[in-house]
Order: structure tokens, then C-alpha cells, then sequence
């Protein structure tokens, strides 16, 4: 007989997770295949077993997990076979994998350069980590940096969280694999640098013959960028085939309620309760924020009113996060940030951070991160009316942080930013984490509690579909400086400024007629 030589294929494929309440299944009899040179989609909401399937395949799964049926197979290699020693062969030069959250997979204490060089090293074998090379600026040039060796002698922290996602990418392109799996890998990314790091995905795996696992919530771009697409609904492969076929004309219901949860880029945001009159409830005056040599934030003014979403967008890097933490009291600058509470009350200002993982103590259950949340500011909910308001089920509140997927441990965040009153929340991509139906349960949560509260928001998001169906007003960030604001239908219907043109262009898929460019401030 003939072996198999498909770059991957999973047969059958079971996980089940022992847990404080027995054991829970997370995929049942998976099966799928993926040639070489292909790029497969893999989609459904949070929790649906997408990351474990990708776990599963390089054997990263967590102490608690057992693999108990099925068979992985890479290029005629059984992986669920592999001795440490073959598997340490296996993912140091035959698979790479880019994660949802770049944070948890840079060191630190390293330039970012030599992390990128180690990879290099890693996948030959040989050699000495160098992070001037040539070859080594020329992939952070290809993953879109703009000044390469600047880039380079950067630690993670003094990058955005679009920047980081970047050099994550240069790093498992280093190995240059037989199979790359890209876990949400553009969940930070504006939709131009998006494009970007994809064409690349697209280039190197017709020049390697590569195949490519793409598993992401974000079903326009898996119909986009995959030749094939798998559908996981409760850790179950429902629907299988052709990309372009099966999210254009879906044949499961569950698929089809995927679709129809979708943001739309051109459907404007329902009547909001925004005076013109509305005192501003934040005043920035000057705002000025630099890290060393790089300029975040360039004296910029802007005012916030009372009960308004003012949506501020912008690429990777513009400044956007910055802007928000100099709101939120988080980070020292210079100029001035005022928040006045409406009625004379001293609220705190609530934020929704873009990563939960760098928010949620791992040690606590939800039901304690809630209910201390509640008690420090003062909420009236109980624990169960918070998950409930943001779509998560009672029985996840006895777990830990550790025991959610990512779009679950999001929507715990936003739960505890809203379990005490507040005239003012910061929201930094809250949404990037969540698949579309739970994205769409979100941001009508945040129109409820806009007409219930009259809370404003600042919403940092690089999407501008999500923005479309929230913003009052938008704000167009570019290196640090706001380069137009107005309100949002004014923004959509009639930009004045070739770089909004350029970004809005770039969210309708239409060719981009001004260039975008890279930024370089946080």
C-alpha cells in the first residue's frame, strides 16, 4: 500500500478534559486532512474546541487533557507515537505554531531580534542566535516593520499588541515548517497589516509547499484566505468543504447563524441618546506620551461626552493604547486628562484590556473575581446576573481563568469592568477575542447599558465593522496624532483624510488607492 503522504491528516480524533466535575469532552471523533501546499480553515465559537484541536495535533495539550481515540498524522509520521525526543524534532523545525495572544510567547527579558534569531538557530540546529543578520531583518521587513533593526533592539513591552503579534509570526515563519497552525493569528492586527502578514502566510506556503491550519472566528477571512473550511460546533467537525461554498451558502443551521451574526461594515449604528449639548464627561488637553526615542501620543486634545461611544481607530502601533491607558490613570504623561462624573459623582473610570490573560488571576474562580469586582465597587448585581449579561453560563463560574477559552475569558473582563457603577470605560479591542455571535451579544450589551447608565465609552478597536455598528463619533489616529474626527456617519460616508479613506478602503476589501504604511508608536 502506498503511505500516506498528505502533509496532515486527523482521523478520529478525541479529547476529553478531568475536571473538579468529571470528565468533559472537548472533541468527539474529529476528523480532517489538510495536503500540502492547502490552507484549511477551522471555525466556530469560543469554546467549540478549535484550540485544542490545534494543541492536540503538536501534543501541547494541558496535564489535565487525554487524547482517547485517533491518530495524527504528519507527512506519514504518527505523531500521537512520538517519543520526547521525536516530538522536541517535531516542533523545532517541522511545525510552527502562532498563538491568539503574542504575550505568552515572547520571553520578556530578550530583544526581540534575538528571540527571532534563536528561531532560526532552533530550526537548523547549528549556529549562534544573531539578531543583526541580514536574514533576520529581511523576515521582520516582510511581516511589515517598517525599520527593521529599530524593531529588533526592542523588548515586548515597548511594543503594540498588533507589533508583537508580527514578530511572533517572524519567528514560526523562521522555521520555515511543513505545517504551519495559526491559532486567531490577526486578532490584533488592523485589517491592512492583516492583509499583509497573510499574503506572506499565502507566499511562503506556495514557496515551501507548506500546508496551513487557520483557525479563527473571523469566518470573511477564513473564506478569503483558505482553500478548504471545517465548521466545529461543541467540539463536532459539522460542515466540511470548499471555503468559498460553505460560507456563502451554509448548509447547517449552526454555520448559518454564524454568518448572520457578522458585523456590517456599511449598517449604521442604531439612534443613541447623545445630546449635542452633552457635557464632556473627559478632557485631554495636550496629551503628550513618548517611549525613548519613539513618540506614542503627540500633544493630542480630545474631549469624551456623557453617554457618547467615541470610537478611536487606527493601525497597530498608531498610539490607540496609549491614549486609552493615559484615560484610564495608567500610565504617566505629560499634558492633562480630566474626568468629570456626572451629577458631581466621582466614578472610576472601568477598563476592558485587549488581553484577559494579563487581567484575571489565575487563582481565583470566576465567581470570585465577579463577586470581589462587585463588593470594591460597589455594584447591586449578583454574580449570576453578570455572566448572564454577557453571555456566559452559571456552571463556568466555580472554574479558573485557565479552564476558559479565550473569547470566554474576555467576556469574564468585560462582566467585572461592569459590576460597579462608572461614567467612563475604556475599551481596548474587548472584542477581538470573541467569535461574531458573542461579539454581537457584547456590543448590544454595550448600547443597552449606554441607554440604561449613560455610560460613555472609549473604544479602541482596529475593526471598523465593530466600530460601525457602535461609534457616535470616531477618531482616526495615525503615529500619535488624531488626523480626523467627526461623527461616525460622516466618517463612513464622506472621509475627508486619505489615510481614513486608505483604512476603510482596506475593511471593504476594495484596492487601497493612498498607502497605509507602517506605524511605529505604541
Amino acid at each position: 500500500m502506498t503511505p500516506d503522504l498528505s502533509s496532515l491528516v486527523v482521523d478520529g480524533l478525541s479529547v476529553d478534559y478531568r475536571t473538579r466535575r468529571g470528565r468533559r469532552t472537548a472533541l468527539a471523533d474529529v476528523g480532517f486532512r489538510i495536503e500540502r501546499g492547502e490552507s484549511y480553515g477551522l471555525v466556530g465559537e469560543s469554546g467549540s474546541g478549535k484550540t485544542t484541536a490545534a494543541l492536540a495535533i503538536v501534543r501541547y495539550l494541558a496535564s489535565n487533557a487525554d487524547i482517547t481515540h485517533g491518530s495524527v498524522r504528519l507527512g506519514g509520521t504518527e505523531v500521537l507515537d512520538l517519543d520526547s525526543d521525536g516530538l522536541r524534532e517535531l516542533r523545532a523545525r517541522r511545525v510552527a505554531m502562532v498563538y491568539q495572544e503574542p504575550g505568552r510567547s515572547l520571553n520578556p527579558t530578550m530583544r526581540v531580534g534575538v528571540q527571532v534569531a534563536e528561531a532560526f538557530v532552533a530550526a537548523r540546529g547549528t549556529g549562534r542566535p544573531d539578531p543583526g543578520s541580514r536574514e533576520v531583518l529581511d523576515l521582520f521587513d516582510r511581516v511589515g516593520f517598517g525599520e527593521a533593526d529599530i524593531i529588533a533592539n526592542r523588548f515586548p513591552h515597548e511594543l503594540s499588541g498588533g507589533q508583537a503579534q508580527r514578530v511572533v509570526i517572524a519567528m514560526a515563519l523562521a522555521k520555515r515548517p511543513e505545517l504551519l497552525i495559526l491559532d486567531e493569528p490577526t486578532t490584533g492586527l488592523d485589517v491592512q497589516v492583516e492583509a499583509a502578514v497573510l499574503e506572506l502566510v499565502d507566499e511562503l506556503r506556495q514557496e515551501l509547499d507548506a500546508a496551513v491550519l487557520l483557525i479563527s472566528h473571523n469566518l470573511p477571512l477564513v473564506a478569503a484566505r483558505c482553500d478548504r473550511v471545517g465548521v466545529l460546533q461543541d467540539g463536532s467537525l459539522v460542515e466540511e468543504g470548499d471555503a468559498s461554498v460553505v460560507l456563502s451558502s451554509p448548509q447547517h443551521p449552526y454555520t448559518r447563524s454564524l454568518i448572520d451574526a457578522l458585523p456590517d461594515i456599511d449598517r449604521p449604528k442604531p439612534a443613541g441618546i447623545v445630546r449635542p449639548d452633552a457635557p464632556a464627561i473627559a478632557t485631554v488637553r495636550d496629551l503628550h506620551k513618548s517611549y525613548g526615542s519613539v513618540t506614542a501620543v503627540d500633544h493630542l486634545d480630545l474631549e469624551i461626552r456623557q453617554g457618547e461611544v467615541l470610537a478611536v481607530v487606527g493601525e497597530s502601533g498608531s498610539g490607540k493604547t496609549t491614549l486609552g491607558r493615559a484615560v484610564a490613570g495608567l500610565t504617566s504623561h505629560d499634558g492633562t486628562v480630566e474626568i468629570h462624573g456626572p451629577a458631581g459623582q466621582a466614578h472610576p473610570v472601568q477598563v476592558v484590556f485587549q488581553s484577559p490573560d494579563a487581567t484575571l488571576n489565575p487563582r481565583r474562580t470566576v465567581r470570585r473575581i465577579l463577586d470581589r469586582s462587585i463588593r470594591l465597587l460597589g455594584g447591586t448585581d449578583t454574580v449570576e446576573q453578570l455572566v448572564d449579561r454577557v453571555g456566559l453560563g452559571t456552571d463556568l463560574l466555580d472554574r479558573y481563568p485557565g479552564e476558559l477559552s479565550g473569547g470566554q475569558k474576555q467576556r469574564v473582563a468585560i462582566a467585572r469592568a461592569f459590576a460597579g457603577p462608572s461614567s467612563l470605560v475604556v475599551c481596548d479591542e474587548p472584542v477581538s477575542a470573541l467569535d461574531v455571535s458573542v461579539q454581537a451579544r457584547i456590543l448590544t450589551l454595550l448600547r443597552e447599558l449606554q441607554v440604561t447608565t449613560g455610560v460613555s465609552y472609549l473604544f479602541i478597536s482596529h475593526d471598523l465593522a465593530v466600530v460601525r455598528g457602535l461609534a457616535d463619533r470616531i477618531a482616526v489616529m495615525r503615529n500619535g496624532r488624531i488626523v480626523e474626527i467627526g461623527d461616525a456617519e460622516d466618517i463612513y460616508t464622506a472621509p475627508q483624510h486619505p489615510y481614513t479613506q486608505a483604512l476603510l478602503q482596506a475593511a471593504r476589501h476594495e484596492p487601497v488607492t493612498a498607502p497605509i504604511g507602517a506605524t511605529d508608536a505604541l
